[in-house]
């Protein structure tokens, strides 16, 4: 009950207060006048208005004209006011307005600024949108409360994000170590086949030199002692010019001397120099390494063997499914992965990314193709052989015209005719390049398709169809192990350059 009536005695009090605000100002009354008309100001309020107005006063409220030196003060209204104001003596002094020394109770909403009452009347700030210090400080305390909890959602998302960063850097740090690990493993092989190249280089320069130099020091030693028998017989032929006459005709006349002059003289007389010539240039020598790097840096060769369920009922297969061979026709199940019209057939392997590379022997056949189709290209009817159908080849032609089934078709100028087709996919570069793989020491480029491939890719070999019966040549898929690899300068001569049109 006690409880009760205490809050409404507060309740009372704070309704009382609002009762006590001066219309003017809007602040608590300060030495409160009662004018003639019965209403209350502060003295400051009402000596502002009365100065700004020459004696004349206005009464804002009911506004009636009075005299202000009539107005006594208001001592009851006063004594309420010093009464509540000894009840809050223990808060602190509100701050006062610089320029009329009010208390600073509004928010001037266009100015950003707290002003007093005065301000927000006859001041600066007249006619600006004006709030309650009260009305905004609740207004700006729940502002804070979602500014709080914004700043605590950026705090988690940057806590996040910096953690996230500290791990993508750890991983970069990481991934770069193994791609270093991996570049010093792949440059130490680098070094360790260039440093093979060039000890054989050097060995067949050495031996070159040490057969020309072996030969040289024989014809040295043969002209060494034939000068020595020289001197011999110039020493011999001086005694024999200081014998009598009778001696000297009978010693000179059985001497062998001059019959034995043409015999010390090496072949002809005539010296011919020989040349060092290895078996390569010298300026041929960093083609030559780059050439057979190519080999070395290629992929290791692929183990294909060819799919049974795909071939063409004419085509018969060897030698665990690597020799594939026009022959007769076989009856066979009509599956959907099956040939029907086109004498082809697929390795049981296929790709759908990374780097690949391997070689199809097609021999001394005078019609053929190679290359990549699409898993997803129907094998019925006749073969559609273009990239815009998923197919990319290249084949020989009636044993004379070499062609690359882009768009347009190409022609290849091949001035040899190549017997191993090596064959280098980069799925994700998009790159499918043939060349010459008939040479040991060196891939010669022939075609490269440039594709956005998708999917899974096939390698496809095409017997054509006017190569039939049994004495057809095969086509090869030749095993990893047979794969040929550069040998040394001496064991393959280097190809002659194209003579300029």
């Amino acid at each position: 009950m006690l409880k009760g009536g205490s809050m409404a005695r507060r309740m009372s009090i704070d309704e009382l207060e609002d009762q006590l605000l001066c219309p003017i100002c809007l602040e608590v009354f300060k030495e409160p006048l009662m004018l003639q008309c019965g209403h209350s100001y502060c003295k400051s309020c009402v000596v502002s208005l009365s100065g700004e107005l020459d004696g004349q006063f206005l009464c804002p409220v009911c506004r009636q004209t009075v005299d202000c030196s009539a107005s006594p003060p208001n001592v009851t209204l006063a004594r309420v006011i010093e009464a509540l104001q000894s009840r809050g003596e223990a808060e602190p002094a509100p701050e006062s307005c610089p320029t009329h020394h009010n208390p600073l109770s509004l928010f001037c909403e266009t100015d950003q600024e707290v002003i007093c009452g005065l301000c927000g009347t006859i001041g600066n700030h007249r006619q600006h949108k004006i709030t309650p210090i009260s009305t905004t400080y609740c207004r700006m305390k729940e502002e804070l409360s979602v500014l709080l909890t914004d700043v605590h959602q950026y705090k988690r998302n940057l806590d996040e994000h910096f953690s996230k960063l500290i791990n993508n850097k750890s991983r970069i740090a990481n991934e770069a170590d193994v791609f270093k690990w991996v570049i010093r493993k792949e440059f130490q092989e680098l070094h360790r086949y260039i440093d093979e190249e060039k000890a054989t280089f050097l060995e067949s320069v050495e031996g070159k030199a040490a057969q020309l130099i072996t030969s040289i020091e024989s014809q040295v030693k043969q002209t060494s002692d034939a000068l020595q028998r020289l001197k011999e017989i110039h020493s011999s032929l001086e005694m024999l010019s200081n014998e009598n006459q009778l001696d000297f005709i009978r010693k000179y006349s059985s001497s062998q001397f001059r019959s034995e002059l043409p015999s010390l003289l090496p072949g002809d007389g005539i010296f011919s120099p020989i040349s060092f010539k290895p078996c390569f240039h010298q300026d041929d020598i960093k083609m030559t390494v780059w050439k057979r790097l190519h080999r070395h840096v290629l992929p290791a060769p692929e183990m294909l063997k060819l799919d049974p369920v795909t071939a063409h009922p004419l085509l018969e297969l060897f030698k665990g499914d690597t020799v594939v061979q026009c022959g007769l026709y076989q009856r066979r199940d009509s599956n959907p992965k099956r040939f029907d019209s086109s004498s082809c057939i697929l390795t049981c392997k296929g790709f759908s990314c990374g780097q690949h590379y391997w070689e199809v022997i097609v021999g001394t056949r005078n019609h053929w193709r190679v290359g990549i189709i699409k898993g997803t290209v129907s094998r019925k009817g006749k073969l559609s052989k273009s990239p815009e159908n998923g197919v990319w080849l290249i084949g020989l032609k009636e044993g004379k015209v070499y062609e690359a089934f882009s768009t347009p078709r190409a022609t290849l100028p091949l001035t040899a005719r190549p017997q191993r087709i090596g064959i280098y996919l980069h799925y994700e570069r998009g790159e499918l390049t043939f060349y010459n793989a008939d040479s040991p020491d060196e891939l010669s480029p022939i075609y490269t398709f440039q594709a956005e491939f998708q999917g899974q890719l096939y390698p496809i070999v095409d017997l054509c169809w006017p190569e039939r019966g049994p004495y057809s040549p095969p086509i090869i898929l030749p095993p990893p192990g047979a794969t040929r690899r550069p040998q040394g300068p001496c064991r393959q001569p280097l190809p002659e350059a194209p003579a300029e049109p």
